[in-house]
Protein backbone atom coordinates (compact mmCIF):
# COMPACT_ATOMS: atom_id res chain seq x y z
CA UNK A 1 0.00 0.00 0.00
CA UNK A 2 1.24 3.39 -0.86
CA UNK A 3 1.05 6.24 1.92
CA UNK A 4 1.82 10.18 1.23
CA UNK A 5 3.46 11.77 3.80
CA UNK A 6 3.99 15.50 3.81
CA UNK A 7 7.83 17.45 4.46
CA UNK A 8 6.74 20.56 3.62
CA UNK A 9 7.37 21.33 0.53
CA UNK A 10 5.06 18.93 -0.63
CA UNK A 11 4.30 15.26 -0.99
CA UNK A 12 6.29 12.12 -0.90
CA UNK A 13 5.38 8.69 -1.27
CA UNK A 14 6.83 5.53 0.13
CA UNK A 15 5.05 2.02 0.64
CA UNK A 16 3.68 0.82 3.75
CA UNK A 17 2.13 -2.06 4.93
CA UNK A 18 -2.06 -2.07 6.04
CA UNK A 19 -0.51 -2.76 9.77
CA UNK A 20 1.70 0.24 9.63
CA UNK A 21 -0.87 2.57 8.78
CA UNK A 22 -3.30 1.13 11.40
CA UNK A 23 -0.22 1.73 13.90
CA UNK A 24 0.04 5.31 12.87
CA UNK A 25 -3.61 6.32 13.03
CA UNK A 26 -4.09 4.14 16.93
CA UNK A 27 -1.00 6.35 18.36
CA UNK A 28 -2.69 8.21 20.55
CA UNK A 29 -1.13 12.10 22.14
CA UNK A 30 -0.81 11.57 25.99
CA UNK A 31 -1.87 13.61 28.92
CA UNK A 32 -1.77 13.31 32.19
CA UNK A 33 -1.22 14.87 35.40
CA UNK A 34 0.27 13.95 38.22
CA UNK A 35 -1.38 12.62 41.44
CA UNK A 36 -2.82 15.42 43.64
CA UNK A 37 -1.93 17.93 41.15
CA UNK A 38 -6.06 18.84 40.36
CA UNK A 39 -5.63 20.34 44.12
CA UNK A 40 -2.43 22.39 43.35
CA UNK A 41 -3.84 23.52 39.91
CA UNK A 42 -3.80 27.32 41.03
CA UNK A 43 -0.37 28.27 41.02
CA UNK A 44 -0.77 31.88 41.76
CA UNK A 45 -3.72 35.05 41.56
CA UNK A 46 -2.90 38.47 41.04
CA UNK A 47 -5.06 41.16 42.62
CA UNK A 48 -5.22 45.09 41.98
CA UNK A 49 -4.37 47.01 45.18
CA UNK A 50 -7.56 49.00 44.06
CA UNK A 51 -10.57 46.93 45.43
CA UNK A 52 -13.66 46.82 43.41
CA UNK A 53 -16.53 49.14 44.09
CA UNK A 54 -19.11 47.87 47.34
CA UNK A 55 -22.32 49.38 45.16
CA UNK A 56 -20.90 47.18 42.13
CA UNK A 57 -20.57 49.87 39.07
CA UNK A 58 -17.95 48.23 35.95
CA UNK A 59 -14.77 49.34 35.30
CA UNK A 60 -12.71 47.28 37.56
CA UNK A 61 -13.24 44.25 34.75
CA UNK A 62 -10.28 42.11 33.54
CA UNK A 63 -12.00 42.19 30.01
CA UNK A 64 -8.55 40.49 28.73
CA UNK A 65 -5.62 38.59 29.81
CA UNK A 66 -2.79 37.64 27.04
CA UNK A 67 0.76 35.95 26.71
CA UNK A 68 3.32 37.57 24.22
CA UNK A 69 4.06 35.43 21.13
CA UNK A 70 7.20 34.36 22.64
CA UNK A 71 5.80 33.95 26.56
CA UNK A 72 8.33 36.54 28.00
CA UNK A 73 5.33 38.84 28.78
CA UNK A 74 1.75 38.92 30.45
CA UNK A 75 -0.59 42.20 29.99
CA UNK A 76 -3.41 41.85 32.41
CA UNK A 77 -6.01 44.85 32.25
CA UNK A 78 -6.78 45.09 35.77
CA UNK A 79 -9.26 47.70 35.71
CA UNK A 80 -9.84 51.49 35.55
CA UNK A 81 -8.03 51.84 32.36
CA UNK A 82 -4.67 50.16 33.69
CA UNK A 83 -2.94 47.83 31.65
CA UNK A 84 0.32 45.72 33.91
CA UNK A 85 2.93 44.50 31.73
CA UNK A 86 4.69 41.88 33.47
CA UNK A 87 7.83 39.55 32.62
CA UNK A 88 6.94 36.34 32.75
CA UNK A 89 7.64 33.63 34.87
CA UNK A 90 6.41 35.88 37.39
CA UNK A 91 8.65 36.54 40.52
CA UNK A 92 5.89 34.60 42.97
CA UNK A 93 4.83 32.16 40.29
CA UNK A 94 5.47 29.07 41.49
CA UNK A 95 5.03 29.97 45.43
CA UNK A 96 1.32 28.79 44.69
CA UNK A 97 -0.01 31.83 46.42
CA UNK A 98 -2.21 35.12 46.23
CA UNK A 99 -0.16 37.84 46.00
CA UNK A 100 -1.67 41.85 45.78
CA UNK A 101 0.17 43.43 42.90
CA UNK A 102 1.96 46.31 44.90
CA UNK A 103 2.52 49.91 44.25
CA UNK A 104 6.49 49.01 44.00
CA UNK A 105 6.71 47.85 40.59
CA UNK A 106 8.73 44.42 40.24
CA UNK A 107 11.55 44.23 37.75
CA UNK A 108 11.16 45.52 34.47
CA UNK A 109 7.30 45.77 34.92
CA UNK A 110 5.44 48.47 33.02
CA UNK A 111 2.03 50.27 33.83
CA UNK A 112 0.15 51.23 31.00
CA UNK A 113 -2.31 54.07 31.73
CA UNK A 114 -4.78 54.12 28.62
CA UNK A 115 -7.18 56.27 30.16
CA UNK A 116 -10.48 54.60 29.73
CA UNK A 117 -11.29 50.83 30.52
CA UNK A 118 -9.43 48.23 28.80
CA UNK A 119 -11.53 45.81 27.28
CA UNK A 120 -9.16 44.13 24.60
CA UNK A 121 -5.23 43.33 24.54
CA UNK A 122 -3.24 42.03 21.75
CA UNK A 123 0.50 41.60 21.25
CA UNK A 124 2.13 41.68 17.60
CA UNK A 125 3.61 40.79 15.53
CA UNK A 126 3.10 37.41 16.12
CA UNK A 127 3.48 34.34 13.74
CA UNK A 128 1.67 30.30 13.82
CA UNK A 129 3.87 27.41 14.97
CA UNK A 130 3.89 26.29 11.22
CA UNK A 131 4.45 29.55 9.64
CA UNK A 132 7.86 29.72 12.25
CA UNK A 133 8.91 25.97 10.58
CA UNK A 134 8.46 27.57 7.19
CA UNK A 135 10.77 30.37 7.88
CA UNK A 136 13.68 31.15 5.41
CA UNK A 137 17.08 29.99 7.63
CA UNK A 138 19.10 32.83 6.82
CA UNK A 139 16.84 35.79 7.48
CA UNK A 140 18.71 38.22 9.78
CA UNK A 141 18.16 38.78 13.53
CA UNK A 142 16.87 41.83 13.00
CA UNK A 143 14.33 40.58 10.41
CA UNK A 144 12.69 37.55 13.01
CA UNK A 145 12.84 40.09 16.33
CA UNK A 146 10.75 42.86 15.16
CA UNK A 147 9.83 45.49 18.08
CA UNK A 148 7.05 43.93 19.96
CA UNK A 149 3.79 45.64 20.43
CA UNK A 150 0.77 46.05 22.63
CA UNK A 151 -2.67 46.78 21.32
CA UNK A 152 -5.04 48.14 23.83
CA UNK A 153 -8.60 48.26 22.56
CA UNK A 154 -10.97 51.01 24.75
CA UNK A 155 -14.54 51.67 25.68
CA UNK A 156 -14.45 55.00 23.43
CA UNK A 157 -13.57 52.76 20.99
CA UNK A 158 -9.98 54.23 20.41
CA UNK A 159 -7.16 51.70 19.81
CA UNK A 160 -3.69 52.51 21.67
CA UNK A 161 -0.32 50.77 20.18
CA UNK A 162 2.79 50.79 22.75
CA UNK A 163 6.04 49.56 22.18
CA UNK A 164 6.45 46.70 25.10
CA UNK A 165 9.79 47.39 26.10
CA UNK A 166 9.57 50.52 27.10
CA UNK A 167 5.92 51.23 27.77
CA UNK A 168 6.25 53.91 25.67
CA UNK A 169 2.67 55.14 23.62
CA UNK A 170 3.63 55.34 19.81
CA UNK A 171 0.20 56.11 18.33
CA UNK A 172 -3.88 55.87 18.78
CA UNK A 173 -5.79 54.28 15.86
CA UNK A 174 -8.97 56.01 15.64
CA UNK A 175 -12.62 54.91 14.15
CA UNK A 176 -14.71 52.65 15.88
CA UNK A 177 -17.94 54.51 17.38
CA UNK A 178 -18.08 52.18 20.56
CA UNK A 179 -16.07 49.67 22.47
CA UNK A 180 -13.69 47.52 20.66
CA UNK A 181 -14.23 44.07 21.93
CA UNK A 182 -12.00 41.72 20.71
CA UNK A 183 -8.52 42.19 18.50
CA UNK A 184 -5.36 39.38 17.09
CA UNK A 185 -3.15 40.42 14.99
CA UNK A 186 -2.70 37.93 11.60
CA UNK A 187 -0.28 35.33 12.55
CA UNK A 188 2.35 35.78 9.99
CA UNK A 189 4.74 37.85 11.43
CA UNK A 190 3.06 41.52 10.13
CA UNK A 191 1.91 44.55 11.48
CA UNK A 192 -1.73 44.28 10.25
CA UNK A 193 -4.50 43.71 13.37
CA UNK A 194 -8.24 43.04 13.58
CA UNK A 195 -10.27 44.47 15.43
CA UNK A 196 -14.06 43.88 16.24
CA UNK A 197 -16.44 46.37 18.27
CA UNK A 198 -19.67 47.10 19.31
CA UNK A 199 -20.43 49.31 16.84
CA UNK A 200 -21.20 45.87 14.80
CA UNK A 201 -18.00 46.51 12.36
CA UNK A 202 -14.59 44.66 12.13
CA UNK A 203 -11.81 47.01 10.83
CA UNK A 204 -8.76 46.08 9.54
CA UNK A 205 -5.32 48.05 10.56
CA UNK A 206 -1.92 48.19 8.77
CA UNK A 207 0.26 49.40 11.74
CA UNK A 208 3.08 50.22 9.40
CA UNK A 209 1.33 52.94 7.91
CA UNK A 210 -1.11 54.24 10.75
CA UNK A 211 -2.81 57.41 8.98
CA UNK A 212 -3.97 55.29 6.06
CA UNK A 213 -7.71 54.43 5.47
CA UNK A 214 -8.31 50.55 6.94
CA UNK A 215 -10.57 48.23 5.78
CA UNK A 216 -14.51 48.14 7.44
CA UNK A 217 -15.60 45.11 7.18
CA UNK A 218 -19.37 45.34 7.85
CA UNK A 219 -22.53 43.13 8.12
CA UNK A 220 -22.84 41.89 11.83
CA UNK A 221 -26.45 42.78 13.20
CA UNK A 222 -25.48 43.56 16.52
CA UNK A 223 -22.25 44.34 18.53
CA UNK A 224 -19.61 41.86 17.58
CA UNK A 225 -18.43 39.88 20.82
CA UNK A 226 -14.69 38.29 19.87
CA UNK A 227 -13.13 37.93 16.53
CA UNK A 228 -9.61 35.11 15.52
CA UNK A 229 -7.45 35.16 12.40
CA UNK A 230 -6.86 31.36 10.40
CA UNK A 231 -2.99 30.62 10.98
CA UNK A 232 -2.40 30.72 6.90
CA UNK A 233 -4.10 34.26 7.51
CA UNK A 234 -7.21 33.37 4.81
CA UNK A 235 -10.01 33.67 6.84
CA UNK A 236 -11.24 35.91 10.22
CA UNK A 237 -13.85 34.37 12.03
CA UNK A 238 -16.37 36.54 14.61
CA UNK A 239 -19.58 36.10 16.23
CA UNK A 240 -22.24 38.84 17.51
CA UNK A 241 -24.52 39.46 20.25
CA UNK A 242 -27.86 37.83 19.83
CA UNK A 243 -27.08 35.96 16.49
CA UNK A 244 -26.62 32.07 16.34
CA UNK A 245 -24.32 32.52 13.09
CA UNK A 246 -20.31 32.68 13.08
CA UNK A 247 -19.10 35.23 10.35
CA UNK A 248 -16.63 34.10 7.63
CA UNK A 249 -14.53 36.60 6.40
CA UNK A 250 -11.61 36.81 3.37
CA UNK A 251 -8.15 38.03 4.54
CA UNK A 252 -7.69 38.08 1.06
CA UNK A 253 -10.64 39.99 -0.38
CA UNK A 254 -11.89 41.57 2.90
CA UNK A 255 -15.39 40.34 1.29
CA UNK A 256 -17.99 37.98 3.88
CA UNK A 257 -17.26 34.51 2.62
CA UNK A 258 -19.86 32.97 4.45
CA UNK A 259 -21.79 31.91 7.96
CA UNK A 260 -21.60 28.85 10.08
CA UNK A 261 -25.06 28.16 12.41
CA UNK A 262 -24.43 27.43 16.04
CA UNK A 263 -27.63 26.18 17.94
CA UNK A 264 -26.74 28.15 20.99
CA UNK A 265 -28.90 31.90 21.17
CA UNK A 266 -25.65 33.94 22.29
CA UNK A 267 -22.65 33.26 20.66
CA UNK A 268 -19.62 34.57 22.85
CA UNK A 269 -16.09 34.04 21.60
CA UNK A 270 -14.34 31.98 19.26
CA UNK A 271 -10.96 30.43 18.43
CA UNK A 272 -9.13 28.80 15.73
CA UNK A 273 -6.96 25.78 16.05
CA UNK A 274 -3.49 26.06 15.72
CA UNK A 275 -3.50 24.32 12.13
CA UNK A 276 -6.43 25.69 11.31
CA UNK A 277 -8.54 23.06 10.66
CA UNK A 278 -10.77 23.77 13.47
CA UNK A 279 -12.82 26.62 14.48
CA UNK A 280 -14.23 26.53 18.48
CA UNK A 281 -17.29 28.63 19.31
CA UNK A 282 -18.90 29.02 22.78
CA UNK A 283 -22.82 29.94 23.31
CA UNK A 284 -25.29 29.37 26.00
CA UNK A 285 -28.60 29.77 26.60
CA UNK A 286 -30.58 28.36 29.19
CA UNK A 287 -27.24 25.90 28.91
CA UNK A 288 -23.58 26.41 27.57
CA UNK A 289 -22.09 24.59 24.36
CA UNK A 290 -19.27 24.39 22.05
CA UNK A 291 -19.35 23.94 18.53
CA UNK A 292 -16.29 22.89 16.69
CA UNK A 293 -16.63 23.56 12.74
CA UNK A 294 -14.37 22.54 10.04
CA UNK A 295 -14.29 26.12 8.55
CA UNK A 296 -13.62 25.24 4.72
CA UNK A 297 -16.85 22.94 4.43
CA UNK A 298 -19.23 24.60 7.07
CA UNK A 299 -19.56 20.95 8.86
CA UNK A 300 -20.28 21.10 12.46
CA UNK A 301 -17.97 17.90 13.82
CA UNK A 302 -18.18 18.18 17.55
CA UNK A 303 -20.45 19.51 19.87
CA UNK A 304 -20.08 19.41 23.87
CA UNK A 305 -22.78 20.42 25.79
CA UNK A 306 -23.17 21.33 29.64
CA UNK A 307 -23.63 19.07 32.60
CA UNK A 308 -27.09 18.86 32.96
CA UNK A 309 -26.73 17.43 36.24
CA UNK A 310 -24.74 20.65 37.50
CA UNK A 311 -27.07 22.84 35.38
CA UNK A 312 -29.91 21.77 37.81
CA UNK A 313 -28.49 24.01 40.30
CA UNK A 314 -27.38 26.63 38.39
CA UNK A 315 -30.60 26.91 35.90
CA UNK A 316 -28.44 29.23 33.57
CA UNK A 317 -25.03 28.91 32.84
CA UNK A 318 -23.04 31.36 31.03
CA UNK A 319 -19.51 30.57 29.04
CA UNK A 320 -17.68 33.89 28.65
CA UNK A 321 -14.28 32.35 26.75
CA UNK A 322 -13.01 29.48 24.92
CA UNK A 323 -9.70 29.29 23.31
CA UNK A 324 -7.54 25.93 21.82
CA UNK A 325 -3.90 24.95 23.56
CA UNK A 326 -0.57 25.50 21.35
CA UNK A 327 -0.65 21.97 20.38
CA UNK A 328 -4.03 21.85 19.20
CA UNK A 329 -5.48 18.82 21.45
CA UNK A 330 -7.20 20.98 24.58
CA UNK A 331 -9.55 23.20 24.69
CA UNK A 332 -10.18 25.68 27.64
CA UNK A 333 -13.28 27.43 28.61
CA UNK A 334 -14.64 29.50 31.54
CA UNK A 335 -18.12 29.35 32.71
CA UNK A 336 -20.41 30.59 35.29
CA UNK A 337 -20.24 28.00 37.50
CA UNK A 338 -16.47 27.08 37.25
CA UNK A 339 -13.21 29.15 36.98
CA UNK A 340 -11.93 26.98 33.89
CA UNK A 341 -12.32 23.92 32.37
CA UNK A 342 -9.30 21.97 30.22
CA UNK A 343 -11.35 18.85 27.73
CA UNK A 344 -9.20 16.85 25.31
CA UNK A 345 -10.51 16.52 21.97
CA UNK A 346 -12.41 13.32 21.95
CA UNK A 347 -12.41 12.71 25.13
CA UNK A 348 -15.53 12.09 27.05
CA UNK A 349 -14.45 13.63 30.51
CA UNK A 350 -12.62 16.69 31.73
CA UNK A 351 -8.52 16.45 32.26
CA UNK A 352 -9.05 19.34 34.69
CA UNK A 353 -11.67 21.14 35.97
CA UNK A 354 -12.16 23.36 38.99
CA UNK A 355 -14.32 23.00 41.78
CA UNK A 356 -18.04 24.03 41.22
CA UNK A 357 -19.28 27.44 41.91
CA UNK A 358 -22.39 29.14 42.25
CA UNK A 359 -20.38 32.09 40.38
CA UNK A 360 -17.10 31.68 38.97
CA UNK A 361 -16.48 35.41 37.66
CA UNK A 362 -14.45 34.42 35.54
CA UNK A 363 -14.62 36.50 32.16
CA UNK A 364 -11.27 35.35 29.63
CA UNK A 365 -8.51 32.66 29.70
CA UNK A 366 -5.24 32.12 27.46
CA UNK A 367 -2.59 29.65 26.97
CA UNK A 368 1.02 30.11 27.56
CA UNK A 369 2.32 29.56 24.23
CA UNK A 370 4.97 26.97 25.45
CA UNK A 371 1.85 25.38 27.30
CA UNK A 372 2.01 24.29 30.68
CA UNK A 373 -0.05 27.37 32.06
CA UNK A 374 -3.64 29.15 30.99
CA UNK A 375 -4.00 32.57 32.50
CA UNK A 376 -8.04 33.67 33.44
CA UNK A 377 -9.31 37.05 34.23
CA UNK A 378 -12.22 37.53 36.87
CA UNK A 379 -14.91 40.18 36.79
CA UNK A 380 -13.37 41.44 40.17
CA UNK A 381 -10.07 42.85 38.57
CA UNK A 382 -8.27 39.55 39.49
CA UNK A 383 -5.95 36.95 37.58
CA UNK A 384 -5.44 33.64 38.28
CA UNK A 385 -3.18 31.28 36.59
CA UNK A 386 -3.67 27.53 36.30
CA UNK A 387 -1.23 24.61 36.11
CA UNK A 388 -2.16 22.28 32.91
CA UNK A 389 -2.06 18.85 32.02
CA UNK A 390 1.05 17.85 30.64
CA UNK A 391 0.71 16.63 26.84
CA UNK A 392 3.09 14.38 24.82
CA UNK A 393 1.90 14.83 21.06
CA UNK A 394 1.51 11.60 19.11
CA UNK A 395 3.65 11.50 15.88
CA UNK A 396 0.06 11.29 14.15
CA UNK A 397 -1.09 14.35 15.18
CA UNK A 398 1.91 16.13 14.47
CA UNK A 399 1.98 14.83 11.21
CA UNK A 400 -1.66 16.16 11.28
CA UNK A 401 -1.06 19.84 12.29
CA UNK A 402 1.86 20.56 9.80
CA UNK A 403 -0.08 19.18 6.68
CA UNK A 404 -3.18 20.92 7.73
CA UNK A 405 -1.79 24.15 7.79
CA UNK A 406 -0.89 23.84 4.10
CA UNK A 407 -4.05 21.93 2.66
CA UNK A 408 -7.83 22.83 2.83
CA UNK A 409 -10.47 19.71 3.67
CA UNK A 410 -11.28 19.82 -0.07
CA UNK A 411 -7.74 19.72 -0.90
CA UNK A 412 -7.18 16.23 1.96
CA UNK A 413 -10.67 14.70 0.29
CA UNK A 414 -8.66 14.89 -3.07
CA UNK A 415 -5.94 12.91 -2.06
CA UNK A 416 -5.27 9.46 -3.27
CA UNK A 417 -4.87 7.71 0.28
CA UNK A 418 -8.03 5.45 2.38
CA UNK A 419 -10.83 7.29 3.74
CA UNK A 420 -9.56 6.23 7.11
CA UNK A 421 -6.50 8.69 6.79
CA UNK A 422 -8.72 10.92 5.55
CA UNK A 423 -11.14 11.28 8.24
CA UNK A 424 -8.15 11.41 10.77
CA UNK A 425 -6.37 14.12 8.67
CA UNK A 426 -10.31 16.20 8.68
CA UNK A 427 -10.59 15.42 12.37
CA UNK A 428 -13.84 13.80 11.19
CA UNK A 429 -13.02 10.05 13.28
CA UNK A 430 -13.93 13.03 16.48
CA UNK A 431 -16.88 14.04 15.01
CA UNK A 432 -19.97 13.72 16.91
CA UNK A 433 -21.88 15.07 20.17
CA UNK A 434 -21.45 14.81 24.03
CA UNK A 435 -22.39 15.74 27.17
CA UNK A 436 -19.72 17.16 29.09
CA UNK A 437 -20.30 15.36 32.35
CA UNK A 438 -17.93 16.49 35.05
CA UNK A 439 -15.72 14.38 36.94
CA UNK A 440 -19.07 14.84 40.04
CA UNK A 441 -21.05 13.44 37.45
CA UNK A 442 -19.23 10.81 34.51
CA UNK A 443 -21.05 8.22 36.15
CA UNK A 444 -24.87 9.10 36.43
CA UNK A 445 -27.74 7.84 34.76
Amino acid sequence: MRIYYFTGGGFRTCVRSSAAIGFLLAQRSTAFMVPGALADALITELKPVRPPPLDGRAGCETWSVQFSPDGRYFAWSLGHGIVKLLVWPLQDAEQNRSSELSTAPRNKERTLDCEHTVWSLAFGPRTSKAADHAKVEHESQAEREPALLLATGLKNGNIKIWEVVTGHLLFTLAGHQAVVRDMAFTPNGSLTLVSGSRDTTLRIWDLTKPGKKVHVLTGHTSWVYSCCVSPDCSMIASVCRDNPSVYLWSLHSYTFMKSLQAFGLFLVSCDFSPDGALLATAAFAAMWEIAIFDPYSGDRLITLRDCLFCDSEMMTTPIRAVCFSTEGLHLAFVTEDRAIQIWELGQDNPVMETDLLRFSNGLCCTFHPQGGVVATGTRDGHVKFWRTPVLVPSLSHLSRVSLRYHMSTQQVMALPIPNKIKDFLTYRNLQGGQEARCAAHNTCD
